[in-house]
């Protein structure tokens, strides 16, 4: 049997609107070509971040309504709010995975702040409500908070963390920093990765190569499609990483794979 690689578009860029009609058509398609699962921020219709999770609650609605997909929200990005408004996405009935992040880091111009509070309250929440969190990682020592926090609080297996690359500020999408980042993971954990900014496929081919069960993909990443195309719609880049998988002779998954390799969906917890 083929290894399943699970597919994440995050199809929202920071900036932009999140417009539920118009992210339902796009992400259905992205399900069409591979796409296993789908991660979206609360935002307002005009981009905001908000503990308002209506708009996100009608996207994901319009989505479902038209394809299966793993539902993840998500808990982060840089904003005023406090760590209980940012779980209010949690609140979401159908969410089976959400975002944890693993620690404080620069963030480009900005301080993102996650104390070891944050991550046992988002640690916690998303236990009570039996979602599942993809542990997002932005340097080596994150990884040790999460086990830290681990041995306090309860978590689903198997645990995911998702290896961020590219921010300024962060770690930087070179072999080097993947190899050091994947020998931290423990050995009973899943792992994955976001590469921000992305100008090329290399990486992530890398990343497939050297067993992520998860790639991310997606316009709040990169709009990069090829040296001389930026792409117009998400399906574009979840279509080239889905050949890239297929090239690489292993399949993406399948929302119902998702579930199995992820061991989420509220209904096996």
């Amino acid at each position: 049997m083929k290894r399943k690689v699970i597919i994440s578009v995050a199809p929202v860029a920071g900036p932009d609107p999140m417009i539920p009609e118009q992210l339902a058509e796009d992400v259905a398609k992205c399900v069409d070509m591979g796409a296993g699962m789908c991660h979206l921020h609360s935002k307002t219709r005009e981009g905001k971040l908000t503990p308002d999770i209506s708009v996100i609650s009608e996207a994901f609605d319009r989505i479902l309504d038209q394809r299966d997909v793993v539902v993840q929200v998500s808990t982060g990005g840089i904003s005023q709010m406090d760590i209980a408004q940012r779980c209010y996405p949690l609140n979401y009935p159908r969410a089976e995975s959400a975002s944890l992040n693993g620690g404080s880091t620069n963030l480009g111009e900005a301080i993102y702040c996650n104390s070891f509070e944050d991550i046992r309250y988002c640690a916690k929440m998303c236990y009570e409500r039996k979602v599942i969190p993809e542990i997002e990682v932005f340097d080596i020592g994150m990884i040790n908070n999460i086990q830290l926090v681990r041995e306090e609080c309860p978590f689903r297996d198997p645990v995911l963390f998702n290896l961020v690359f590219g921010h300024k500020g962060g770690m930087q999408p070179t072999m080097e920093a993947l190899t050091a980042f994947k020998a931290f993971v423990p050995k009973d954990c899943l792992w994955g990765v976001t590469h921000f900014g992305r100008d090329n496929w290399s990486f992530l081919a890398a990343a497939i190569a050297m067993g992520a069960t998860v790639v991310r993909i997606g316009f709040e990443d990169s709009r990069y499609l090829s040296e001389i195309q930026q792409a117009d719609h998400n399906y574009q880049l979840v279509e080239k990483l889905a050949k890239l998988i297929r090239a690489m002779d292993m399949e993406p998954a399948s929302p119902f794979e998702v579930r199995e390799l992820l061991n989420c969906g509220k209904e096996g917890l």
